[in-house]
């Protein structure tokens, strides 16, 4: 476990779920990739011993983990697979927008999610709204004590198999951020239905798919805090997803490494182990202090996240840099693996593919330098002039 200051309850509950993936997710990996499917029992296994929503305060049924012991568990966790883990512990950072439920309402959905019986979704995401978020097109409009929902949402995480959607909507456009509203719709209602799947390049066993709104009739009560407040709350949830979901950047990348390392000890070239040569050896070094400085890094952000201080746009910084070191880091290790690392047979192909989607989604990088420079030109990063 590479994270130094770890307590050792800390340490227990990250081995534990890393055992239950690598007893019931690691042999299937290959099936499931091949079909990209998320498989729900291992999501019920995980959840059955306490790992879902585990931040859920005791009070409300869950165990009230902190913010680093629960991004220490992500990281055992994403050793084994990155898309499965991100697409569990969506659940985690969605619970945020459930607490501002009507408590009977609330409970009742926060005890399915701890049970492991529903995975809840953040819909904002839209075919011509992607890093312009406020460009959407999804509407809500009053009808007496409900509210008539018309849109679609695109690359929406979790989508073909979640019971819950957080869907952001116009409430009044005239307003801007603050004419948005959340809502959490249930997949039963009528006019709600699951458009494209998509196909993808890598975080296979994490799916992703279209969601339609065609008259989706929500009740008041599935208003997440007030009208007006859904950019808010959506940006509010984004900002904690960002650091937690490269807690599964940094999984990776220690899992590529290890495997460089396991191979170049055992290759050999020369009359001697390929970690021997020179040339070699200092391309892994750099893949050792890249995947530190990272891990450094994202749990300073995570420390800081748990004592509940202003983190700034220290989760785009984060993101920037996590998602850059996977790509590289993954990509040294089928350099390190030659015209095997290339091949479906060993798992570093994978990886690779995997780390792509790092650097696009919550935010392009790209769109995340621009946040950045905003505010530390004084500007609101949140206005898009």
């Amino acid at each position: 476990m590479g994270y130094l200051f770890a307590t050792e309850e800390q340490k227990s509950l990250a081995l534990g779920a890393y055992k239950i993936l690598e007893k019931e997710l690691a042999p299937r990996l290959t099936e499931l990739e091949e079909t990209e499917t998320y498989p729900l029992d291992v999501h019920k296994t995980l959840a059955e011993a306490g790992y879902s929503c585990m931040e859920v305060p005791e009070e409300w049924g869950g165990l009230g983990l902190d913010f680093t012991t629960r991004c220490i568990i992500f990281e055992e966790m994403a050793k084994i697979d990155a898309g499965f883990t991100f697409s569990f512990h969506a659940n985690s950072w969605n619970f945020i927008p459930l607490t501002t439920l009507p408590h009977e309402t609330k409970q009742d959905l926060i005890n399915k999610c701890i049970e492991g019986d529903m995975v809840v979704t953040m819909a904002l995401t839209e075919p011509d709204a992607g890093s312009d978020a406020l460009a959407m097109r999804t509407t809500a409009v009053q009808d007496g004590s409900d509210w008539i929902l018309n849109g679609t949402k695109c690359f929406i995480s979790n989508a073909p198999h979640a019971g819950l959607h957080c869907i952001v909507a116009y409430t009044d456009k005239t307003l801007g951020a603050r004419g948005t509203t959340m809502f959490m719709v249930p997949k039963d209602l009528p006019g709600f239905s699951i458009g494209k799947k998509e196909q993808k390049m890598g975080y296979r066993l994490s799916p992703t798919a279209e969601i339609v709104l065609d008259n989706v009739r929500v009740p008041e009560e599935y208003i997440v805090g007030k009208v007006g407040e859904g950019f808010k709350h959506a940006m509010s949830t984004i900002e904690a997803a960002r650091v937690d979901t490269m807690m599964t950047a940094l999984g990776m990348s220690q899992a590529a490494l290890d495997y460089a390392v396991d191979y170049a000890k055992a290759r050999r070239q020369s009359g001697k182990r390929i970690i021997d040569h020179q040339g070699l050896a200092f391309l892994i070094a750099d893949m050792q202090i890249k995947v530190n400085s990272a891990r450094a890094f994202v749990y300073y952000a995570a420390e800081a996240i748990t004592r509940g201080m202003d983190t700034g746009v220290l989760s785009s910084e984060i993101k920037i840099y996590l998602s850059e070191t996977a790509m590289s880091v993954t990509t040294d290790a089928v350099q390190v693996l030659g015209g095997y690392g290339y091949m479906k047979e060993y798992p570093v192909e994978k990886l690779m593919r995997d780390a792509k989607l790092f650097a696009i989604f919550e935010g392009t990088n790209q769109i995340n330098k621009n946040v950045i420079g905003k505010f530390m030109a004084g500007k609101d990063p949140m206005k898009s002039k």
